[in-house]
């Protein structure tokens, strides 16, 4: 359900996994590979706004696994402003030596000898980042995106990538993510903004992570693709009381187009994103949230229990008639 990364710039990213964290072999003794997997499933299990903070608790109980964890959990996409264009982007995982920005090319701060993109790679940068802000106000309405490209350690005719998208009603914060062997700082939270204020006492973020892998062959190309969706939702009002509904999910695919020149990247990637944005969307829509649907509709009831009552009453004595005259009718 998680993704499994490693601290490092945007330039050198870790290759993507088929499987699941818990599943991939890690150098570690049993006790501390079965405390490493008691970890991960306990994260899997806890609202994704509070993952900073989570963290920070689960680390102070096994320090030893500190980096280990903070490289396979994922956390909410935070929002920073890039100082040479005024925009916004999102720092993640793949951007952290000094959090640049995909707009500039730059690093906040200043990072010298910083890794950048070569010139043929960051020209399709730019264009991917143009394309995905666009599919990005078509889709959400609103919110922030970024996309970072960089060349695998490995070489060859090949390239990676990550989209990035947030939106929600935390979009105006611009928190830092808790980062290795600096687990005595203090960890922010996302919850800086109160449940209750505003016209409809309500908050919630969607956060989704897709990571692609390109490698071309001939005139085809060959993608590998790992979505993440972190959402959220938090209802605080008188007359229904407060609810959280959170969760994330994470979903792989692969599939070969054709490549005709270098942007054609660009529209096979957005394809693979639509699409898996369109069936996890109506997957959290049909099964997760039409669940607990009929779990609260079970729970609660709109009118008063004497009227379900008597509701019920009423339909057990139809029943009764009903089955008293069905022997009659056979018989006649």
């Amino acid at each position: 359900m998680l993704r499994a990364v490693q601290t490092m710039s945007h330039k050198h990213p870790p290759p993507l996994e088929p499987d699941p964290p818990s599943n991939r072999t890690i150098a570690m003794d049993p006790l501390t590979a079965q405390q490493y997997d008691c970890a991960l499933d306990l994260m899997r299990r806890l609202p994704p706004q509070n993952t900073e903070e989570n963290l920070v608790k689960l680390i102070d109980v096994v320090p030893h696994l500190t980096e280990e964890v903070l490289s396979a959990v994922d956390q909410p996409l935070k929002v920073r402003r890039c100082n040479q264009t005024g925009k916004d982007y999102l720092i993640c995982e793949y951007n952290r030596d000094g959090d640049s920005s995909p707009w500039s090319n730059e690093f906040d701060p200043e990072l010298p000898d910083a890794p950048t993109p070569p010139p043929k790679l960051r020209k399709l940068e730019i264009q991917a980042n143009e394309a995905f802000d666009t599919y990005r106000e078509m889709y959400f309405e609103g919110g922030v995106s970024s996309v970072y490209l960089w060349e695998p350690s490995e070489g060859g005719d090949s390239f990676a990538g990550i989209i990035l998208i947030k939106k929600g009603a935390l979009i105006a914060e611009r928190e830092h993510y808790v980062r290795p062997r600096r687990t005595n700082s203090p960890c922010p939270t996302p919850n800086s903004f109160p449940v209750g204020e505003g016209v409809h006492k309500m908050k919630g973020a969607w956060d989704s992570v897709h990571v692609f892998e390109a490698v071309e062959r001939a005139r085809d190309g060959q993608y590998k693709l790992t979505s993440t969706v972190m959402l959220y939702m938090i209802t605080n009002k008188a007359e229904l009381g407060y609810m959280n509904l959170s969760g994330s999910m994470t979903r792989q695919t692969d599939q070969k187009f054709a490549v005709d020149d270098p942007s054609a990247h660009i529209a096979n990637v957005g394809r693979m994103v639509e699409d898996m944005e369109l069936k996890m969307r109506n997957l959290l829509q049909e099964v997760y949230f039409g669940k607990t649907k009929d779990i609260v509709n079970d729970l609660r009831s709109i009118g008063s229990i004497k009227e379900s009552k008597k509701q019920a009453d009423i339909q057990r004595e139809l029943l009764g008639k009903l089955m008293e005259r069905q022997p009659k009718q056979t018989s006649a």
